[in-house]
């Protein structure tokens, strides 16, 4: 017969860490969504307040959810969050190019530890040496930790003393600027994360074959054992 799957919820604590860091995303995408000064100081006072947040969920994902081996991507992501954060919350620094440094170091540092991290997870649960919950979370590691390259990649690609002027008829001259391209970039990267860490930490997971046949068989032991007794 052919190999089932079955589902099971995700684990509390697991799903309460993933769902609160798609919650301050989300709030970091609304803010600058619905903003209309994408300065630099804008920027990185919505992106402060949205890593210092995040160290502190890290943080308790590294006591609620991360076993004992398994603890040290939340607080290495806990460290570099606290740092950027530190650094763009202080108002007299807020500038154009604090913000590409900034947001660029954070996003390749987290972005690296996350991925390995999930990639790590990953090859230790195809080998039955990973506990479930952090195999349950490898996939999630992989890709949010892509979206933090990506990131980077992104912010690298816009020109710090990027500026084109444009008009619209009826509605006057506008400037585009490279701080208004990239405040904008990481508003879509906060949106992206909102949706699919608040959709995985709703999703149930799928347990592998060997441990479905061992629940069923375990199941049915017990309902034999209840029948004779």
């Amino acid at each position: 017969m052919p190999a089932t799957r079955t589902f099971s919820l995700r684990p509390l604590s697991l799903g309460a860490v993933q769902l609160a860091r798609a919650a301050f995303a989300a709030v970091a995408a609304l803010m600058i969504t619905f903003s209309t000064d994408h300065s630099a100081t804008v920027g990185l006072s919505v992106f402060s307040g949205f890593v210092l947040v995040s160290a502190l969920i890290h943080l308790l994902g590294a006591w609620l959810v991360g076993p004992a081996g398994w603890r040290w991507p939340y607080v290495l992501l806990a460290a570099v969050s606290i740092l950027a954060g530190m650094a763009g919350g202080v108002p007299a620094w807020r500038s154009t190019p604090l913000f590409f440094v900034v947001v660029i170091a954070w996003a390749a540092l987290g972005g690296l530890v996350e991925l390995l991290a999930g990639i790590r997870a990953r090859r230790q649960a195809r080998a039955g040496t990973a506990p479930a919950v952090v195999a349950d979370g490898a996939r999630d590691a992989i890709l949010v930790g892509s979206l933090g390259l990506a990131l980077a990649v992104g912010l690298l690609c816009v020109p710090t003393t990027y500026a084109l002027t444009y008009s619209i008829a009826e509605a006057g001259s506008f400037t585009l600027t490279g701080i208004t391209l990239a405040v904008g970039i990481f508003g879509a990267y906060a949106a992206i994360v909102a949706v699919f860490l608040g959709i995985a930490g709703l999703s149930p997971r799928a347990l592998p074959a060997t441990t479905a046949g061992h629940n069923h068989a375990a199941s049915t032991a017990a309902a034999e054992n209840e029948g004779s007794a």
